[in-house]
């Protein structure tokens, strides 16, 4: 068992957030602010290559590699010796307590990450990892670890054996995107891909404290889309997320990726189109679109489909580098809220190299159902100057926060209806490479923002694993 230690001399500025504006009734609330509290070391060496523009310990669909419960923080990550670990520490404390988790990853593919989940009913740590359009690997805790954390030994012999089952379960050959999502009832499920980027669906797994069921696929690869140049008749969506708010509604924002490269002006690009968005009021099993039609029933023929009405909440054609697999989150009131990411038009209309043009003129928006129904995008006033991915994160006033590239900090007031987004932290001294994780479960709990980030380095040399916290306002 390793500890690792607060990092000496780790100072981090603060910037007050932007003033309150708004409708009276909000008068009171305090806007966004982040205040530095602290930086710990995961790994003083943590594996390091750059695949698809990424990394593998901090991918944007990687839900969760860090996250919270019951008062202690969980995050999971590959050493330099390419094997899997995952840690534990107290909230607040300064050490985290690791052991490896019997399994080293295969490849050097940025899309193989470690994905943590909690099963509510029987209180064990769930692992999912090392999958790209193949087989993966599982691993799950001893019963109750989670509950009693501090009176329960953090060791190898609590976790299970690796394997490349859901405990006997075989889902697909052809796994990817492993997201794990916590029920209402406290039932766990897993979130995943069948197929290849293209021509993939996506399904559903659910454990119940006893054993793992297959749901089944929902969504479709099939249908012709047509845009101004081509056609393509094969597709996967990707999603930005799949989160329940407090109501019980399972919320998916999405984009969708085709098959062939005629839908685009030329070449170069990414055949992203389009922001959609579907929800559930029964765990999965049916999905509807904005305007409440069942459009979809879990494990059924009859899936989302690119073809079905009312799917789409911010059109945009695949010429513009439009990022998939982004970020959601749900405020108070249960309204769902996105963050999607592409080349405005005034810098052009045909991306031809996605990664330099998203990296010299991508721009970050707020899409967000707004009270009366509709839906309100904005564009956050912060350059991206990289091609990757960015967070979102909702306080308890319901201020929005983007977790740009290289752990930049925005953040927007409810009491202007989230437009009035500036920079509140900008990564100064982090070194981060790009994309970070944040850990979504945390803020409910102790009001703290936790950031998870690797530093730059070159070709495979291995370099640090941090998570920075940031208190958010009380």
């Amino acid at each position: 068992m390793r500890r690792r230690t607060l990092l000496a001399g780790a100072v981090l500025g603060t910037v007050a957030g932007p003033a309150l504006g708004g409708p009276a009734a909000r008068a009171a609330a305090p806007g966004p602010s982040v205040t530095p509290a602290g930086r710990t070391t995961l790994d003083d060496r943590a594996v390091y290559f750059v695949s698809y523009d990424g990394l593998v310990n901090n991918n944007s669909f990687q839900k969760n590699g860090l996250l919270t419960h019951k008062g202690h923080q969980y995050a999971a990550w590959y050493t330099a010796d390419r094997n899997a670990v995952v840690g534990r520490r107290a909230l607040g404390a300064n050490t985290w307590q690791t052991v490896r988790a019997g399994h080293a990853l295969r490849y050097d593919d940025s899309h193989n990450v470690i994905s943590l989940g909690v099963s509510k009913t029987d209180g064990r740590l769930h692992l999912h990892m090392d999958s790209h359009s193949d087989g993966f690997t599982y691993v799950k805790s001893a019963a109750g670890l989670l509950d009693d954390p501090s009176g329960t030994g953090w060791t190898a012999s609590r976790f299970g054996a690796p394997q490349s089952t859901l405990d006997g379960l075989a889902l697909t050959p052809q796994f990817t995107y492993p997201q794990f999502v916590s029920t209402p009832e406290g039932r766990l499920q897993l979130s995943y891909r069948a197929g290849v980027s293209g021509n993939g669906r996506n399904a559903l797994a659910e454990y119940d404290g006893t054993r793992w069921t297959a749901l089944g696929e929902w969504t479709s690869s099939t249908g012709t889309y047509r845009s101004e140049h081509g056609s393509s008749t094969a597709r996967n969506m990707y999603l930005h997320g799949i989160d329940y708010d407090r109501n019980g509604r399972l919320h998916a924002f999405f984009t969708w990726r085709e098959q062939n490269g005629a839908v685009m002006c030329g070449p170069g690009g990414i055949t992203n189109h389009d922001t959609g968005y579907v929800r559930s009021d029964d765990r999965g099993r049916t999905w509807r679109n904005d305007a409440g039609a069942v459009v979809a029933t879990t494990g059924t023929a009859d899936r989302v489909s690119v073809t079905d009405p009312g799917l789409v909440v911010d059109p945009l054609n695949p010429d513009h580098s439009l990022m998939n697999q982004e970020s959601q989150a749900t405020d108070s009131a249960g309204r769902p809220h996105a963050l999607i990411s592409y080349v405005p038009g005034r810098f052009g209309r045909c991306t031809t190299a996605y990664v330099a043009d998203r990296t010299a003129n991508g721009r970050a928006f707020h899409v967000r159902r707004t009270a009366s129904g509709t839906w309100r995008k904005t564009e956050i006033p912060v350059p991206l100057n990289s091609s990757q991915r960015t967070r979102l994160l909702l306080d308890r006033y319901d201020n929005a926060y983007a977790i740009l590239p290289y752990g930049r900090i925005a953040g927007a007031s409810a009491a202007s209806d989230h437009t009035d987004w500036t920079l509140l932290y900008d990564g100064a001294g982090l070194n981060a490479f790009g994309e970070v994780l944040i850990d979504e479960t945390r803020p409910a709990q102790d009001g703290v923002l936790s950031v998870m980030y690797q530093e730059r380095s070159t070709g495979t040399t291995p370099s640090a694993l941090h998570v920075a916290d940031f208190r958010l306002p009380a």
